[in-house]
């Protein structure tokens, strides 16, 4: 058995369900799930239709590397959104389909790291963080370094560490906009990471499956490989980019995505895939194409979210700091108690599940930069969240919390 396993933290879900246990809520009130960030918005129809009329590639072998004409299609999307003009993506060399970001996640750090290369190899994470960042770190032999993110630091790590550290970090994920607090990157935080990176020779990855959900439809968050573009980094030295079909639009079930940039690593990434045997099914691939082909469903898309955030702010202003952030769509808001206190008395008064913010960070040096808040995720038709913003506010008011 990989004695590294052991060392897995329980999922921050299966903590919400022990934490409501013992719990019984009115049973006038349904059920409100904002705890997981999952989209409830329509699949679009042209990606229904995609599988549909491909079925027969059922019947053929899929290549690690995709069909040329999914991989133009990401090109072409990454270089009109990135604006990539001085060097654009090669979508024959510097693009991988993935499975959804999430194993593609895992699976590049089991490529990249290397417990031989020293004592203590780390994998630097934003903290609040995903999971999957710190068990793919602790499963491939390395240690997840955490990089606090509060609200003093806008929620943006600092990177201003010691010259030991960067010496042992070889891989550091970025997360913009941010899960759970939607801060967005700026070119300053990217060119600091980036020539750190080159001086120290680590990996710096980019998790940008939030990147399409922003709040200034004439203001998109800047990307890593945009960062590069601007910074003269044109062929992408040691940055990755992972994007994925689940969030932008509306298919989480699809598991379609994809990681770009250095060619170098792009290269030995797909050896470990073809490996790994975890090649994108024809119909899945098809379907992608038409995608990120297709920017109509997107717009739509960010226009929804837009009405919740506005939604959810205006019933809630007057009873709580309602901050709608600049990406993803999540309100991580602060509680007047702990975080899980407030968690379980929402459950069992108003039949509204949140995540505990402690569920999603870990305590480094006598501060855990999620206690006291909890992640709503906004993904439920407009009627629910109306619905969740009233509850909240009632429970808010009626039980005098001042914030």
């Amino acid at each position: 058995m990989n004695p590294n396993l052991s060392k897995l933290h329980p999922y921050p879900f299966e903590k919400l369900r022990i934490l409501k246990q013992g719990f019984t809520p009115p049973s006038s009130l349904s059920p409100i799930l904002m705890s997981i960030g999952e989209p409830k918005h329509p699949t679009p129809e042209i990606i229904k239709q995609g599988i549909l009329d491909n079925l027969p590639g059922l019947a053929q072998y899929p290549l690690t590397r995709g069909s040329d004409e999914l991989r133009s299609a990401i090109a072409n999307w990454l270089n009109k959104r990135f604006k990539l003009c001085s060097m654009p993506i090669n979508a024959d060399s510097q693009i991988l389909p993935v499975n959804g970001t999430r194993e593609a996640l895992f699976a590049i750090t089991q490529c990249l790291v290397d417990p031989s290369e020293n004592t203590n190899p780390l994998v630097c994470v934003p903290n609040p963080f995903y999971q999957i960042y710190e068990g793919a770190a602790l499963l491939s032999g390395a240690q997840a370094y955490y990089l606090n993110t509060t609200a003093d630091n806008g929620f943006i790590p600092d990177y201003n560490l010691e010259p030991k550290v960067w010496q042992q970090c070889q891989i550091l994920f970025t997360c913009s906009p941010g899960n759970p607090s939607g801060a967005v990157m700026n070119l300053h935080h990217y060119k600091h990471l980036i020539d750190l990176s080159h001086k120290y020779n680590f990996v710096l990855i980019g998790d940008e499956c939030y990147s399409e959900i922003y709040r200034d439809e004439q203001n998109p968050p800047l990307g890593l490989l945009e960062a590069c573009e601007k910074l003269g980094n044109h062929d992408y030295k040691n940055c990755l980019v992972f994007h994925s079909l689940s969030k932008r639009s509306n298919a989480p079930g699809l598991r379609s995505g994809f990681v770009a940039g250095d060619s170098r690593l792009i290269n030995h990434f797909q050896l470990f895939r073809t490996y790994h045997g975890c090649a994108m099914s024809p119909p899945v691939q098809n379907a992608s194409k038409l995608a990120w082909s297709d920017e109509n469903h997107v717009i739509e898309n960010r226009k929804l979210y837009r009405e919740k955030f506005d939604l959810m702010s205006s019933i809630l202003i007057q009873s709580i700091n309602c901050e709608i952030p600049q990406g993803s769509f999540y309100l991580w808001l602060e509680t007047p108690i702990s975080d899980t206190q407030f968690c379980e008395q929402l459950y069992a008064k108003q039949n509204i599940t949140a995540l505990p913010g402690s569920y999603l960070s870990r305590e480094v040096n006598g501060i855990n930069p999620g206690q006291n808040r909890i992640r709503l995720a906004l993904v439920s038709a407009n009627s629910e969240i109306e619905q969740a913003a009233r509850r909240l506010k009632t429970f808010i008011d009626t039980e005098q919390f001042m914030l």
